[in-house]
């Protein structure tokens, strides 16, 4: 757009941003914590001013903005404002109803990294709304590529699957998950403990889901046992013993039919079921660790 055009936008998203309408206002000028955003705290959040700190108007405003602009600095804030409004269930209704949500979906194909982490992180916290989920679900491939494509360990990836985990809560949009498990598991074997705990809550959701059970057990990972140790960190334990027992749990309400014949020698299934010496020496070594939640996951597992 021309130089006249863009600095009237940019004159009228400083006064929008910084006219009190929104409660971001503090994040964006002094800089706040962020919060996780997995059926808990939101991302990009900041002490809201009050619950009323946005009406439809103000909202319409920004998705009007973001439509209008391509400053990634303008698109940026707008995000982080909506990001921050959506924490609030009234908020997310109406965003829904202004179609907010293909507006902030339509960033995801946005090439700035910060706009597109910062559209996952607003597409998080509104999925904490059913109705939404309806509407975010045809992102799920999408935000998929996002984690796949994306710097190993980066904020966007991170975005990506903290999204995939609100949408995996239920079994509803699992399917739309499948192709992604061998990254997943990548992502398991490879990433930070953060990337680590990131994506264990994901792959947990997915492995309550009995239709999902045989494409994570035909799946790869020649580094898992290695999660199932005392001295691993306890959430990263927890989350892969919680796996490991949703696993074991759908396989045998199965009645026998599972044969070996579908699994190779280096899946899942034969480090935690067939072979399984070595995950058995594992677990009769966590019965002795002193957190009793990590113990009750192992007699879960020794009991399925």
């Amino acid at each position: 757009m021309g130089e006249p055009r863009g600095a009237a936008l940019r004159a009228a998203a400083a006064a929008l941003l910084g006219a009190g309408a929104c409660y971001c206002l503090w994040r964006l000028t002094a800089g706040g914590r962020r919060a996780g955003a997995v059926r808990g705290p939101p991302a990009d959040s900041s002490p809201p001013v009050s619950t009323h700190g946005m009406d439809a108007d103000a909202l319409q405003k920004l998705i009007h903005l973001l439509q209008a602009t391509d400053d990634p600095l303008i698109q940026e804030q707008a995000l982080i404002t909506l990001s921050n409004s959506a924490a609030f269930s009234v908020n997310q209704d109406i965003i829904r109803s202004l179609d907010g949500l293909s507006v902030i979906g339509g960033m995801l194909s946005d090439c700035v990294p910060k706009v597109k982490e910062k559209a996952l992180n607003a597409l998080n916290n509104l999925s904490m709304n059913i109705k939404n989920q309806e509407k975010i679900q045809v992102y799920i491939t999408q935000v998929c590529r996002i984690v796949e494509s994306a710097p190993l360990n980066s904020d966007l990836q991170l975005a990506g699957l903290r999204l995939l985990t609100n949408m995996s809560v239920t079994n509803d949009y699992h399917q739309k998950m499948i192709n992604s498990i061998p990254c997943f598991l990548h992502l398991l074997s490879e990433g930070t403990e953060r990337t680590q705990i990131q994506v264990l809550k994901v792959l947990v959701n997915l492995s309550t889901n009995p239709a999902i059970t045989r494409h994570l057990l035909r799946a790869q990972v020649p580094s898992l046992l290695l999660l199932f140790d005392n001295s691993i960190n306890r959430d990263i334990l927890l989350r892969a013993l919680a796996f490991a027992a949703n696993l074991k749990k759908n396989m045998n309400n199965e009645d026998g039919t599972v044969t070996e014949d579908q699994y190779s020698e280096d899946s899942i299934f034969f480090t935690l079921c067939r072979d399984s010496a070595p995950f058995a020496q594992k677990l009769a070594f966590l019965l002795h660790h002193p957190d009793i939640e990590v113990k009750e996951q192992v007699v879960r597992i020794l009991t399925q």
